[in-house]
Protein backbone atom coordinates (compact mmCIF):
# COMPACT_ATOMS: atom_id res chain seq x y z
CA UNK A 1 0.00 0.00 0.00
CA UNK A 2 1.22 3.49 -0.88
CA UNK A 3 -0.54 6.00 1.40
CA UNK A 4 -0.97 9.66 0.63
CA UNK A 5 1.63 12.00 2.15
CA UNK A 6 0.97 12.96 5.74
CA UNK A 7 -0.40 16.51 5.99
CA UNK A 8 0.20 18.42 9.18
CA UNK A 9 -2.04 21.29 8.02
CA UNK A 10 -5.07 19.00 8.04
CA UNK A 11 -7.32 19.35 11.14
CA UNK A 12 -7.18 15.59 11.45
CA UNK A 13 -3.40 15.41 11.19
CA UNK A 14 -3.40 12.64 13.78
CA UNK A 15 -5.40 10.53 11.34
CA UNK A 16 -3.85 7.16 10.53
CA UNK A 17 -1.94 7.17 7.23
CA UNK A 18 -4.16 4.42 5.87
CA UNK A 19 -6.96 6.90 5.31
CA UNK A 20 -6.32 6.65 1.57
CA UNK A 21 -6.04 3.38 -0.36
CA UNK A 22 -3.97 3.64 -3.53
CA UNK A 23 -3.01 1.13 -6.18
CA UNK A 24 -2.81 1.02 -9.98
CA UNK A 25 -4.35 4.38 -10.68
CA UNK A 26 -6.88 4.12 -7.88
CA UNK A 27 -7.02 6.54 -4.97
CA UNK A 28 -9.90 5.75 -2.65
CA UNK A 29 -10.48 8.01 0.33
CA UNK A 30 -11.92 6.20 3.34
CA UNK A 31 -14.75 7.71 5.36
CA UNK A 32 -13.85 9.18 8.73
CA UNK A 33 -13.76 6.42 11.35
CA UNK A 34 -13.44 6.47 15.10
CA UNK A 35 -10.72 3.77 14.96
CA UNK A 36 -8.39 6.23 13.23
CA UNK A 37 -8.67 8.88 15.94
CA UNK A 38 -7.47 9.10 19.52
CA UNK A 39 -9.84 7.46 21.96
CA UNK A 40 -10.25 10.68 23.90
CA UNK A 41 -11.58 14.01 22.85
CA UNK A 42 -14.22 13.04 20.32
CA UNK A 43 -17.68 14.13 21.29
CA UNK A 44 -16.32 16.84 23.59
CA UNK A 45 -16.72 20.49 22.66
CA UNK A 46 -13.78 22.78 22.06
CA UNK A 47 -12.98 24.62 25.31
CA UNK A 48 -13.88 28.30 25.50
CA UNK A 49 -11.03 30.33 24.11
CA UNK A 50 -9.49 27.22 22.53
CA UNK A 51 -8.27 26.98 18.95
CA UNK A 52 -10.80 27.24 16.14
CA UNK A 53 -10.13 25.25 12.98
CA UNK A 54 -11.78 26.33 9.75
CA UNK A 55 -14.59 24.13 8.42
CA UNK A 56 -14.86 21.98 11.53
CA UNK A 57 -17.68 21.58 14.02
CA UNK A 58 -17.39 21.97 17.79
CA UNK A 59 -16.54 18.28 18.04
CA UNK A 60 -13.80 18.58 15.44
CA UNK A 61 -15.74 16.76 12.74
CA UNK A 62 -15.74 18.39 9.27
CA UNK A 63 -18.38 21.01 8.50
CA UNK A 64 -19.73 20.62 4.98
CA UNK A 65 -21.34 23.39 2.94
CA UNK A 66 -23.40 22.85 -0.21
CA UNK A 67 -25.45 25.09 -2.48
CA UNK A 68 -28.11 23.28 -4.51
CA UNK A 69 -29.89 25.19 -7.28
CA UNK A 70 -33.19 24.34 -8.98
CA UNK A 71 -34.46 26.32 -11.99
CA UNK A 72 -37.35 28.65 -12.78
CA UNK A 73 -38.65 29.37 -9.28
CA UNK A 74 -41.67 27.67 -7.71
CA UNK A 75 -45.42 28.11 -7.54
CA UNK A 76 -45.69 30.30 -4.39
CA UNK A 77 -49.11 29.04 -3.32
CA UNK A 78 -47.82 25.46 -3.24
CA UNK A 79 -44.37 26.25 -1.82
CA UNK A 80 -44.83 28.27 1.36
CA UNK A 81 -45.82 26.50 4.60
CA UNK A 82 -48.60 27.65 6.87
CA UNK A 83 -47.99 28.74 10.45
CA UNK A 84 -44.59 29.88 11.61
CA UNK A 85 -41.66 29.20 13.89
CA UNK A 86 -41.61 25.58 15.02
CA UNK A 87 -45.39 25.34 14.60
CA UNK A 88 -45.69 25.12 10.83
CA UNK A 89 -47.18 22.77 8.28
CA UNK A 90 -45.40 21.94 5.05
CA UNK A 91 -47.29 22.79 1.89
CA UNK A 92 -47.77 20.54 -1.11
CA UNK A 93 -44.39 21.12 -2.79
CA UNK A 94 -42.44 20.17 0.34
CA UNK A 95 -44.49 17.10 1.24
CA UNK A 96 -41.54 14.82 0.31
CA UNK A 97 -39.63 16.43 3.19
CA UNK A 98 -42.23 15.56 5.84
CA UNK A 99 -39.93 13.00 7.47
CA UNK A 100 -37.10 15.54 7.49
CA UNK A 101 -39.07 18.47 8.86
CA UNK A 102 -36.91 18.66 11.99
CA UNK A 103 -33.77 18.94 9.86
CA UNK A 104 -34.73 21.88 7.63
CA UNK A 105 -35.48 25.56 7.91
CA UNK A 106 -37.77 27.23 5.41
CA UNK A 107 -36.59 30.81 5.01
CA UNK A 108 -39.01 33.43 3.71
CA UNK A 109 -38.42 37.06 2.79
CA UNK A 110 -34.96 36.68 1.20
CA UNK A 111 -34.32 38.76 -1.89
CA UNK A 112 -31.77 39.09 -4.69
CA UNK A 113 -32.03 42.68 -5.87
CA UNK A 114 -29.02 42.26 -8.14
CA UNK A 115 -31.20 40.00 -10.30
CA UNK A 116 -33.86 42.67 -10.92
CA UNK A 117 -34.08 43.92 -14.49
CA UNK A 118 -34.29 47.68 -14.07
CA UNK A 119 -32.88 49.50 -17.08
CA UNK A 120 -31.43 46.23 -18.42
CA UNK A 121 -34.89 44.91 -19.27
CA UNK A 122 -35.23 41.18 -20.02
CA UNK A 123 -32.78 38.47 -19.08
CA UNK A 124 -34.19 37.42 -15.71
CA UNK A 125 -33.05 33.82 -16.08
CA UNK A 126 -29.46 34.84 -16.76
CA UNK A 127 -29.54 37.25 -13.82
CA UNK A 128 -31.23 34.73 -11.51
CA UNK A 129 -28.55 32.14 -12.17
CA UNK A 130 -25.59 34.50 -12.44
CA UNK A 131 -26.24 36.41 -9.23
CA UNK A 132 -27.63 33.68 -6.96
CA UNK A 133 -24.30 32.95 -5.29
CA UNK A 134 -22.53 36.24 -6.02
CA UNK A 135 -24.97 39.00 -5.07
CA UNK A 136 -23.33 41.10 -7.81
CA UNK A 137 -25.10 42.53 -10.82
CA UNK A 138 -23.89 40.79 -13.95
CA UNK A 139 -22.61 42.52 -17.08
CA UNK A 140 -24.78 42.59 -20.20
CA UNK A 141 -22.61 42.53 -23.32
CA UNK A 142 -24.61 40.91 -26.15
CA UNK A 143 -22.97 37.61 -25.30
CA UNK A 144 -19.49 38.80 -26.26
CA UNK A 145 -18.13 39.24 -22.74
CA UNK A 146 -19.08 38.52 -19.15
CA UNK A 147 -18.40 39.83 -15.68
CA UNK A 148 -19.96 38.57 -12.44
CA UNK A 149 -18.47 38.22 -8.95
CA UNK A 150 -16.79 35.68 -6.69
CA UNK A 151 -19.45 33.24 -5.49
CA UNK A 152 -20.15 32.41 -1.86
CA UNK A 153 -18.93 28.84 -2.19
CA UNK A 154 -15.56 30.06 -3.47
CA UNK A 155 -15.17 32.56 -0.65
CA UNK A 156 -15.51 29.57 1.67
CA UNK A 157 -13.26 27.42 -0.52
CA UNK A 158 -10.52 30.06 -0.37
CA UNK A 159 -10.36 29.52 3.39
CA UNK A 160 -10.83 25.76 3.70
CA UNK A 161 -9.95 24.28 0.32
CA UNK A 162 -6.43 23.26 1.32
CA UNK A 163 -7.83 20.99 4.04
CA UNK A 164 -9.16 18.47 1.52
CA UNK A 165 -8.04 16.79 -1.73
CA UNK A 166 -10.56 18.89 -3.68
CA UNK A 167 -10.87 22.58 -2.98
CA UNK A 168 -14.49 22.46 -4.08
CA UNK A 169 -16.76 20.43 -6.33
CA UNK A 170 -19.09 21.81 -8.99
CA UNK A 171 -21.82 19.51 -10.33
CA UNK A 172 -24.74 19.79 -12.73
CA UNK A 173 -27.28 17.67 -14.58
CA UNK A 174 -27.69 20.21 -17.38
CA UNK A 175 -25.96 20.85 -20.66
CA UNK A 176 -23.12 23.37 -20.46
CA UNK A 177 -22.74 26.23 -22.94
CA UNK A 178 -20.03 28.79 -22.20
CA UNK A 179 -19.92 30.68 -25.50
CA UNK A 180 -22.29 33.12 -27.18
CA UNK A 181 -25.45 34.80 -25.93
CA UNK A 182 -28.49 33.05 -24.46
CA UNK A 183 -30.98 35.20 -22.59
CA UNK A 184 -31.72 38.66 -23.98
CA UNK A 185 -28.10 39.46 -24.87
CA UNK A 186 -26.59 38.02 -21.70
CA UNK A 187 -23.67 35.65 -22.15
CA UNK A 188 -24.66 31.98 -21.92
CA UNK A 189 -22.00 31.48 -19.27
CA UNK A 190 -24.29 33.04 -16.64
CA UNK A 191 -27.01 30.40 -17.04
CA UNK A 192 -24.64 27.47 -17.25
CA UNK A 193 -22.42 28.12 -14.22
CA UNK A 194 -23.17 28.68 -10.56
CA UNK A 195 -19.67 28.99 -9.05
CA UNK A 196 -17.21 31.78 -9.86
CA UNK A 197 -13.63 31.94 -8.55
CA UNK A 198 -13.25 35.49 -9.93
CA UNK A 199 -15.58 37.92 -11.74
CA UNK A 200 -14.34 36.55 -15.06
CA UNK A 201 -13.68 32.91 -14.12
CA UNK A 202 -16.70 30.61 -13.95
CA UNK A 203 -16.08 27.11 -12.62
CA UNK A 204 -17.70 24.84 -15.17
CA UNK A 205 -19.57 22.02 -13.40
CA UNK A 206 -19.04 18.34 -14.14
CA UNK A 207 -22.12 16.81 -15.77
CA UNK A 208 -20.82 13.31 -16.55
CA UNK A 209 -21.13 10.85 -13.65
CA UNK A 210 -18.38 8.67 -15.12
CA UNK A 211 -15.87 11.53 -15.24
CA UNK A 212 -16.86 12.67 -11.76
CA UNK A 213 -16.39 9.16 -10.40
CA UNK A 214 -12.93 8.92 -11.98
CA UNK A 215 -12.04 12.35 -10.67
CA UNK A 216 -13.00 11.41 -7.12
CA UNK A 217 -11.59 7.90 -7.04
CA UNK A 218 -9.01 7.75 -9.81
CA UNK A 219 -5.35 8.73 -9.34
CA UNK A 220 -2.83 10.34 -11.67
CA UNK A 221 -3.21 12.85 -14.48
CA UNK A 222 -6.43 13.01 -16.55
CA UNK A 223 -4.64 11.02 -19.27
CA UNK A 224 -3.50 8.37 -16.77
CA UNK A 225 -6.98 8.14 -15.23
CA UNK A 226 -8.51 7.69 -18.67
CA UNK A 227 -6.06 4.89 -19.47
CA UNK A 228 -6.67 3.21 -16.11
CA UNK A 229 -10.40 3.33 -16.77
CA UNK A 230 -9.91 1.63 -20.13
CA UNK A 231 -7.77 -1.04 -18.45
CA UNK A 232 -10.42 -1.77 -15.83
CA UNK A 233 -13.16 -1.85 -18.44
CA UNK A 234 -11.19 -4.24 -20.65
CA UNK A 235 -10.60 -6.53 -17.67
CA UNK A 236 -14.21 -6.12 -16.50
CA UNK A 237 -12.96 -5.29 -13.01
CA UNK A 238 -14.27 -2.97 -10.32
CA UNK A 239 -12.22 -0.13 -8.92
CA UNK A 240 -12.46 -2.02 -5.60
CA UNK A 241 -10.68 -5.06 -7.03
CA UNK A 242 -7.44 -3.11 -7.23
CA UNK A 243 -7.37 -2.25 -3.52
CA UNK A 244 -8.78 -5.48 -2.13
CA UNK A 245 -5.67 -6.57 -0.24
CA UNK A 246 -5.16 -3.12 1.30
CA UNK A 247 -8.82 -2.98 2.26
CA UNK A 248 -8.48 -6.27 4.16
CA UNK A 249 -5.35 -4.99 5.92
CA UNK A 250 -7.10 -1.82 7.05
CA UNK A 251 -10.19 -3.71 8.22
CA UNK A 252 -8.08 -5.70 10.70
CA UNK A 253 -7.44 -2.54 12.72
CA UNK A 254 -11.05 -1.35 12.77
CA UNK A 255 -13.66 -1.71 15.45
CA UNK A 256 -16.74 -3.77 14.66
CA UNK A 257 -18.79 -0.64 14.05
CA UNK A 258 -16.15 0.79 11.74
CA UNK A 259 -15.88 -2.47 9.78
CA UNK A 260 -19.61 -2.27 9.16
CA UNK A 261 -19.20 1.36 8.13
CA UNK A 262 -16.39 0.41 5.75
CA UNK A 263 -18.49 -2.36 4.19
CA UNK A 264 -21.42 0.02 3.69
CA UNK A 265 -19.16 2.66 2.15
CA UNK A 266 -17.48 0.24 -0.27
CA UNK A 267 -20.93 -1.06 -1.15
CA UNK A 268 -21.99 2.49 -2.03
CA UNK A 269 -18.93 2.96 -4.24
CA UNK A 270 -19.64 -0.30 -6.04
CA UNK A 271 -23.33 0.55 -6.43
CA UNK A 272 -22.41 3.81 -8.15
CA UNK A 273 -20.01 1.96 -10.43
CA UNK A 274 -22.74 -0.46 -11.47
CA UNK A 275 -25.24 2.33 -12.09
CA UNK A 276 -22.77 4.19 -14.31
CA UNK A 277 -21.98 1.00 -16.22
CA UNK A 278 -25.70 0.34 -16.65
CA UNK A 279 -26.16 3.86 -18.04
CA UNK A 280 -23.30 3.31 -20.48
CA UNK A 281 -24.77 -0.01 -21.69
CA UNK A 282 -28.19 1.58 -22.04
CA UNK A 283 -26.77 4.36 -24.17
CA UNK A 284 -24.85 1.90 -26.36
CA UNK A 285 -28.04 -0.08 -27.04
CA UNK A 286 -30.12 2.93 -28.11
CA UNK A 287 -30.09 4.73 -31.47
CA UNK A 288 -28.01 7.82 -30.95
CA UNK A 289 -28.62 11.35 -32.23
CA UNK A 290 -25.92 13.20 -34.12
CA UNK A 291 -25.06 15.23 -31.01
CA UNK A 292 -22.25 13.95 -28.84
CA UNK A 293 -23.75 12.79 -25.54
CA UNK A 294 -21.25 12.03 -22.73
CA UNK A 295 -21.08 8.42 -21.60
CA UNK A 296 -22.35 7.51 -18.17
CA UNK A 297 -25.47 9.72 -18.07
CA UNK A 298 -28.54 7.61 -17.21
CA UNK A 299 -31.56 7.72 -19.50
CA UNK A 300 -33.76 8.44 -16.48
CA UNK A 301 -33.52 12.02 -15.24
CA UNK A 302 -34.41 10.93 -11.71
CA UNK A 303 -31.62 8.35 -11.73
CA UNK A 304 -29.24 10.96 -13.15
CA UNK A 305 -29.97 13.49 -10.40
CA UNK A 306 -29.83 10.87 -7.65
CA UNK A 307 -26.56 9.47 -8.96
CA UNK A 308 -24.97 12.91 -8.72
CA UNK A 309 -26.43 13.39 -5.24
CA UNK A 310 -24.94 10.04 -4.20
CA UNK A 311 -21.48 11.03 -5.37
CA UNK A 312 -21.77 14.35 -3.56
CA UNK A 313 -22.57 12.39 -0.41
CA UNK A 314 -19.51 10.18 -0.91
CA UNK A 315 -17.34 13.26 -1.46
CA UNK A 316 -18.54 14.67 1.87
CA UNK A 317 -18.36 11.31 3.67
CA UNK A 318 -14.71 10.80 2.67
CA UNK A 319 -13.82 14.44 3.35
CA UNK A 320 -12.74 14.75 -0.27
CA UNK A 321 -14.19 18.25 -0.18
CA UNK A 322 -16.13 20.42 2.27
CA UNK A 323 -17.60 22.83 -0.28
CA UNK A 324 -19.83 22.00 -3.25
CA UNK A 325 -22.34 23.47 -5.67
CA UNK A 326 -24.92 21.44 -7.55
CA UNK A 327 -26.76 23.32 -10.28
CA UNK A 328 -29.34 20.64 -10.96
CA UNK A 329 -30.46 22.65 -13.99
CA UNK A 330 -29.73 26.18 -15.11
CA UNK A 331 -32.43 28.83 -14.94
CA UNK A 332 -34.52 28.88 -18.08
CA UNK A 333 -34.26 25.09 -18.37
CA UNK A 334 -37.00 23.83 -20.68
CA UNK A 335 -36.57 20.12 -19.95
CA UNK A 336 -39.74 18.08 -20.24
CA UNK A 337 -40.80 15.71 -17.47
CA UNK A 338 -42.25 12.84 -19.44
CA UNK A 339 -41.18 10.55 -16.58
CA UNK A 340 -44.07 11.96 -14.57
CA UNK A 341 -46.40 12.44 -17.52
CA UNK A 342 -45.54 16.05 -18.39
CA UNK A 343 -44.36 16.40 -21.98
CA UNK A 344 -44.30 20.22 -21.95
CA UNK A 345 -41.10 22.18 -21.36
CA UNK A 346 -40.57 23.38 -17.78
CA UNK A 347 -39.69 26.98 -18.68
CA UNK A 348 -42.63 27.32 -21.06
CA UNK A 349 -45.01 26.07 -18.38
CA UNK A 350 -43.78 28.61 -15.83
CA UNK A 351 -45.20 31.34 -18.07
CA UNK A 352 -48.59 29.94 -17.22
CA UNK A 353 -50.62 33.15 -17.44
CA UNK A 354 -52.67 31.82 -14.49
CA UNK A 355 -53.94 28.83 -16.47
CA UNK A 356 -54.87 26.26 -13.78
CA UNK A 357 -53.68 23.22 -15.76
CA UNK A 358 -50.28 24.81 -16.43
CA UNK A 359 -49.93 25.84 -12.78
CA UNK A 360 -50.72 22.25 -11.77
CA UNK A 361 -47.97 20.90 -14.02
CA UNK A 362 -45.39 23.33 -12.67
CA UNK A 363 -46.36 22.43 -9.09
CA UNK A 364 -45.78 18.76 -9.92
CA UNK A 365 -42.33 19.59 -11.34
CA UNK A 366 -41.49 21.65 -8.25
CA UNK A 367 -42.41 18.70 -6.05
CA UNK A 368 -40.36 16.35 -8.25
CA UNK A 369 -37.24 18.41 -7.60
CA UNK A 370 -37.97 18.47 -3.84
CA UNK A 371 -38.44 14.70 -3.88
CA UNK A 372 -34.89 14.30 -5.18
CA UNK A 373 -33.69 16.68 -2.47
CA UNK A 374 -35.45 14.51 0.11
CA UNK A 375 -33.60 11.46 -1.22
CA UNK A 376 -30.26 13.20 -0.70
CA UNK A 377 -31.04 14.65 2.74
CA UNK A 378 -32.38 11.33 3.99
CA UNK A 379 -29.16 9.58 3.01
CA UNK A 380 -27.12 12.36 4.62
CA UNK A 381 -29.10 11.89 7.83
CA UNK A 382 -28.64 8.11 7.75
CA UNK A 383 -24.87 8.36 7.29
CA UNK A 384 -22.95 8.66 10.55
CA UNK A 385 -19.98 11.00 10.85
CA UNK A 386 -16.80 10.53 12.89
CA UNK A 387 -18.29 12.17 15.99
CA UNK A 388 -21.39 9.97 16.00
CA UNK A 389 -23.65 12.67 14.57
CA UNK A 390 -25.06 12.41 11.07
CA UNK A 391 -23.51 14.03 8.00
CA UNK A 392 -26.64 16.17 7.78
CA UNK A 393 -26.15 17.43 11.33
CA UNK A 394 -22.60 18.42 10.41
CA UNK A 395 -23.64 20.27 7.26
CA UNK A 396 -25.25 23.50 6.10
CA UNK A 397 -27.04 23.01 2.81
CA UNK A 398 -28.88 25.62 0.77
CA UNK A 399 -31.59 24.55 -1.66
CA UNK A 400 -33.07 27.39 -3.65
CA UNK A 401 -33.73 29.23 -6.88
CA UNK A 402 -32.86 32.72 -8.14
CA UNK A 403 -36.38 33.21 -9.43
CA UNK A 404 -39.33 33.36 -7.05
CA UNK A 405 -42.44 33.37 -9.23
CA UNK A 406 -41.41 32.10 -12.66
CA UNK A 407 -44.53 33.53 -14.26
CA UNK A 408 -43.65 37.09 -13.24
CA UNK A 409 -39.85 36.73 -13.01
CA UNK A 410 -39.68 38.10 -9.48
CA UNK A 411 -36.57 37.94 -7.30
CA UNK A 412 -38.05 38.80 -3.91
CA UNK A 413 -39.24 36.26 -1.33
CA UNK A 414 -37.12 33.61 -3.01
CA UNK A 415 -37.87 29.91 -2.39
CA UNK A 416 -35.00 28.91 -0.08
CA UNK A 417 -34.49 25.99 2.30
CA UNK A 418 -31.55 25.71 4.72
CA UNK A 419 -30.99 22.08 5.68
CA UNK A 420 -28.71 20.59 8.30
CA UNK A 421 -27.56 21.45 11.78
CA UNK A 422 -24.34 23.27 10.96
CA UNK A 423 -22.61 21.08 13.53
CA UNK A 424 -25.00 22.33 16.21
CA UNK A 425 -24.90 26.03 15.27
CA UNK A 426 -28.19 26.03 13.32
CA UNK A 427 -31.73 25.65 14.67
CA UNK A 428 -33.64 23.53 12.12
CA UNK A 429 -37.27 22.50 12.33
CA UNK A 430 -38.62 26.00 11.73
CA UNK A 431 -40.28 28.30 9.21
CA UNK A 432 -38.80 31.76 9.64
CA UNK A 433 -40.09 34.79 7.76
CA UNK A 434 -37.70 37.70 7.30
CA UNK A 435 -38.49 41.07 5.76
CA UNK A 436 -36.65 41.93 2.55
CA UNK A 437 -33.29 40.58 3.68
CA UNK A 438 -30.57 40.23 1.01
CA UNK A 439 -29.76 36.60 0.26
CA UNK A 440 -26.12 37.60 0.72
CA UNK A 441 -26.81 38.16 4.43
CA UNK A 442 -27.55 34.44 4.74
CA UNK A 443 -24.25 33.61 3.05
CA UNK A 444 -22.33 35.83 5.46
CA UNK A 445 -23.86 33.94 8.37
CA UNK A 446 -22.89 30.64 6.77
CA UNK A 447 -19.32 31.88 6.26
CA UNK A 448 -19.13 32.72 9.97
CA UNK A 449 -19.96 29.11 10.81
CA UNK A 450 -17.15 27.87 8.61
CA UNK A 451 -14.64 29.92 10.60
CA UNK A 452 -11.29 31.14 9.39
CA UNK A 453 -10.94 34.73 8.25
CA UNK A 454 -13.97 36.89 9.03
CA UNK A 455 -15.71 38.23 5.94
CA UNK A 456 -17.14 41.67 6.65
CA UNK A 457 -19.21 42.06 3.50
CA UNK A 458 -20.27 39.91 0.60
CA UNK A 459 -22.10 40.89 -2.59
CA UNK A 460 -25.02 43.17 -1.75
CA UNK A 461 -25.10 42.19 1.93
CA UNK A 462 -26.34 44.65 4.51
CA UNK A 463 -25.37 42.59 7.57
CA UNK A 464 -25.66 39.07 8.87
CA UNK A 465 -28.85 37.04 8.90
CA UNK A 466 -29.67 36.22 12.49
CA UNK A 467 -32.17 33.74 13.88
CA UNK A 468 -31.16 30.74 11.80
Amino acid sequence: MNPMPHRTDHPAASLDRRRFLRNLGVCLALPAMESFFPTKGWGATVPAGGPVTAATTATGAPLRTAFLYFPNGAIPAAWWPTGGGTDFTLNRTMEPLAGLKDHIQVLGGLTDLSADGGADGGGDHARANGTFLTGVRIKKTNGADFHAGVSADQVIAQQVGLLTPFRSLELSCDTILNIGGCDTDYACVYQHNLAWSSPTTPLTPEINPRLLFERLFGAGSPKERAQNLLTRQAQKRSILDFIQSDTKRVAKDLSGRDRQKLDEYLGSVRDIELRIQSAERSRAARPQPAADVPDGIPASYAEYVRLMYDMLLLAFQTDSTRVATFMIAGDGSNRDFSEIGIADGHHNLTHHGNKPDWIEKVAQIDQWYVRQLGYFLEKMEQTKDIDGNSLLHNSQIIYGSGNADGNRHTHTNLPVILAGGGGGTLKPGRYTQFKDQPLSNLYLSMMDRVGGRTVERFGDSSGRLGNI
